[in-house]
């Protein structure tokens, strides 16, 4: 499969995925259903937004925006959007200076927003976080007191037991990859570099309890493509780079096992786990070589631009077991149909997961991975579903006691959803003063951990 730059329409600037023309505001937003008093905090959703006449050359490469609702004892007290101001945006700063090197400040950060040691971070795995408040003000770029020398992740992974934050940040000249762990109290406690053959675009990446699963994929840099000035994504697949996933261990004291897979690439993983006979299993969306190349070449090759909805050719949710025993990795489907952004509790984050929660053809899918098979909220062909984040009950005594929060956009109008994470039953609809993009990632933040 090789590079493709024939110039398309931009897909993205229409329908369910285009952008928003400026910031504003509302207050005591209308419900429908009741929302469970516990939920008190803020549901942030991040996604690309350019600015009114600026060049667009791929969805992914537009300034960050996130999207947020305020929740409190059962009322939506407020919306507001608010573009995150980088230096990129305020500016117009370069990413690429005159040297050759990178400003990681000069970034867009609209792939995700996550709380940490008491702060929030918007995150797009370019370069720095950018710090913000509950309000969604920018507070400014983040590198831990200099210690950060590579760029950060958009899906880092927390350790529900330490605290600790788990990420890595890749890049197109070496060190190709560098994990980083960060302390509960937010200090950058360790960074360690990993060896990799070349520049490939590692996404995310999962954790178990004890291991660190690396994603090796052939989708990697082009130096070419880059100099072109014909693409804002100057990536593509390379047959001859080869897949593997990579074991490494957390501490640190052994080398990192690496077991060949099919080709494939896989932007999300939904969670890991180390099974009773020491093997890693592995959860995540696949693409196949010529589904990730409709998706990469133009996004309205798995967004149909009419609805928002899935197309055929996305991923689908795919198992990886990794037995150090033999050195292999087995690989299983878990389902054909089309999803994205998998989910779970994150109070499971490493630990044997039974649900996760993914979004495909205007539903929201919820499987359980112990047999029991696949369940799914339809919103209807009209309706464009954003990723599922689950909230977990208080003293939730199941995995799946608590509830999914997703914004739901039909032509003009935005609803955030509130479903019983159990049956996928509707629970609450606050209905949002504008329609929101389709975007990438979003949280729920509880008070007691947004700072605030």
């Amino acid at each position: 499969m090789g590079e493709n730059t024939t110039e398309r329409p931009a897909t993205w600037l229409d329908g369910p995925l285009a952008p928003v023309p400026d910031e504003t505001g509302a207050r005591d937003l209308e419900v429908t259903g009741a929302l469970p008093p516990e939920l008190t905090g803020r549901y942030f959703r991040n996604g690309p937004n350019p600015r009114p006449g600026e060049p667009s050359r791929h969805w992914f490469s537009g300034h960050g925006m996130i999207h947020g609702v305020r929740l409190r004892d059962g009322r939506a007290e407020w919306y507001r959007n608010r573009w995150v101001r980088t230096e990129s945006f305020v500016h117009g700063t370069s990413f690429v200076r005159d040297d050759l090197t990178f400003d990681r400040r000069a970034v867009q950060a609209n792939t995700h927003v996550i709380p940490h040691a008491g702060k929030i971070w918007a995150l797009v795995e370019a370069g720095f976080p950018y710090e913000v408040t509950p309000e969604l003000e920018t507070v400014g770029a983040c590198d831990f007191g200099g210690r950060l020398t590579t760029a950060m992740t958009a899906h880092p992974k927390e350790d529900p037991v330490t605290g600790e934050l788990l990420f890595f940040g890749y890049g197109v000249f070496e060190p190709y990859l560098t994990f980083h762990r960060l302390a509960a109290d937010g200090t950058l406690a360790e960074s360690r570099e990993v060896e990799v053959p070349g520049p490939t675009m590692m996404h995310d990446f999962a954790i178990t309890e004890n291991h660190v699963v690396w994603l090796d994929l052939p989708v990697v840099f082009d130096l070419d493509l880059a100099l072109s000035g014909t693409t804002g994504m100057p990536y593509v697949w390379d047959d001859a780079y080869g897949a593997r996933l990579g074991v490494m261990r957390r501490d640190g004291t052994a080398e990192v096992a690496w077991y060949e897979i099919d080709p494939c690439y896989v932007f999300h993983v939904g969670n890991a786990h180390e099974d009773a006979a020491g093997r890693v299993v592995v959860d995540g969306a696949r693409y196949r070589p010529e589904n990730f190349g409709a998706l990469w070449g133009d996004i309205g090759g798995t967004v149909d631009p009419a609805t928002g909805a899935a197309r055929s050719q996305s991923a689908s949710l795919h198992r990886w077991v990794l037995d150090p025993a033999t050195g292999r990795a087995a690989e299983e489907s878990i389902d054909d149909r089309g999803v994205e952004f998998p989910t779970h509790d994150d109070t499971r984050t490493g630990r044997e997961h039974r649900y996760l929660y993914t979004v495909g053809g205007g539903s929201i899918v919820k499987y359980d991975l112990r047999g029991q098979g696949t369940s799914a909220h339809d919103f209807g062909e009209d309706a464009h579903v954003g990723e599922a984040v689950f909230v977990p009950a208080e003293g939730a005594r199941a995995e799946d006691e608590g509830w999914l929060l997703s914004i739901v956009t039909r032509e003009a109008a935005s609803d955030l959803l509130v479903l019983d994470a159990a049956d996928l039953s509707h629970t609450a609809t606050v209905r949002l003063p504008r329609r929101v993009p389709a975007g990438f990632h979003g949280s729920w933040i509880p008070d007691a951990r947004s700072g605030a």
